[in-house]
């Protein structure tokens, strides 16, 4: 007799830091998530960060059917990077939230997952984060969902909110020339900009330090900017950012990856002026981290331009049918052709946790 099917969702929360690697998870990684979400980089990431993520599996029998990674978060203030506990009754909330790829969600179903059965795996997660974190357990924020998944995030007593949405580009064409003349004569002429460039999947040639550095600078000045400009991730007019610096440890296995090409802008002196990491998948490409060093410190204006223009030859030449690029400076992505992806956000307090 052939065993009924299981419709029933259970969740184990995992420690990177830890934990073995979950089994099934390499099997479900592999056909539905970009490379963020490998275990061994979710362990450096966690060791690395002041909030550090653990690693929600979502299962019906034996298989994984879902993933969420989430940030278990403490006060703003605390100076402690990777704690392994925070005292007898320790106040925490928690993000579902990918804070080193924020375009895409920290949320993940296979696809024959109707409605409901995510429903239900969403509630179920819920209960089970609740016991894992303990009492002192605040609440959940889902941060930058698809659209479809917002049904299943919903109900009574959730706040669900619209955020800056993540920029898409969609593979219509036939040729690189095609792209760059839809772009104006102003963003054309950043184009190939004759600045050394090196770039390869996989690489080891370079100290990650420099790069974890330039890297956290760039981000700095771009979050004083997005701030200021009235960025809709603010939650009630704060600066609520729970992300860490991105640690050269983390950028040194990142880089080494089969899967993410490095590209590095240096001077004739060999100084570094930029440099980006690009993800890519048979679904698509991911303008991952990109940073450059300001033109006052000697950088040269308009270089990402450059890096976006090879990151788009890479889509159409490897034949994937998109290329995110996250949500900051939509302005600028929008002229180089760019459009975008709807993403919410949804508050769950801890009263209606796991209903």
């Amino acid at each position: 007799m052939t065993a009924p099917a299981v419709t029933t969702s259970a969740v184990d929360v995992h420690d990177p830091r830890i934990d073995p690697r979950p089994g099934g998870w390499t099997e479900f990684r592999n056909r539905s998530l970009p490379p963020v979400w490998d275990y061994e980089l979710l362990r450096r990431e966690a060791w690395l960060a002041k909030n550090p993520p653990v690693l929600a599996v979502v299962r019906r029998g034996a298989r994984v059917v879902g993933a969420l990674s989430v940030m278990v978060c403490r006060g703003w203030g605390s100076r402690e990077f990777a704690p392994v506990s925070g005292g007898r009754f320790p106040l925490r909330w928690a993000e579902v939230y990918l804070p080193l790829l924020s375009g895409y969600p920290a949320c993940v179903f296979d696809d024959d997952l109707d409605a409901s059965s995510r429903r239900e795996a969403i509630r179920e997660f819920e209960r089970a984060l609740r016991q894992y974190v303990g009492a002192g357990l605040l609440g959940v924020v889902y941060r930058a969902m698809n659209p479809e998944l917002v049904p299943a995030l919903t109900g009574r007593g959730r706040i669900s909110r619209e955020i800056d949405p993540a920029a898409v580009l969609r593979n219509t064409y036939a040729t690189p020339a095609e792209w760059e003349s839809a772009l104006s004569p102003e963003v054309r002429r950043y184009l190939h900009a004759g600045v050394a460039t090196e770039a390869a999947f996989g690489r080891t040639d370079f100290d990650p330090h420099e790069l974890a550095v330039l890297l956290n600078d760039h981000r700095a000045r771009q979050d004083e900017r997005a701030w200021a400009g009235g960025q809709r991730a603010r939650a009630g007019g704060l600066h609520l950012d729970t992300r860490s610096p991105i640690a050269s440890g983390y950028l040194d296995a990142l880089v080494r990856r089969p899967d993410v090409l490095t590209r590095t802008y240096r001077d004739g002196t060999g100084r570094l002026l930029g440099f980006n990491t690009m993800i890519d998948h048979e679904s698509g490409c991911a303008v991952h981290h990109w940073a450059a060093r300001p033109s006052a410190a000697g950088g040269r204006k308009g270089l990402y331009v450059d890096c976006y223009a090879k990151c788009v030859a890479h889509m159409i030449a490897a034949r994937r049918p998109e290329l995110t690029a996250g949500r900051a400076m939509l302005p600028e992505k929008s002229a180089l052709g760019f459009g975008t992806r709807s993403l919410f956000s949804v508050a769950v307090p801890r009263p209606v946790l796991g209903r």
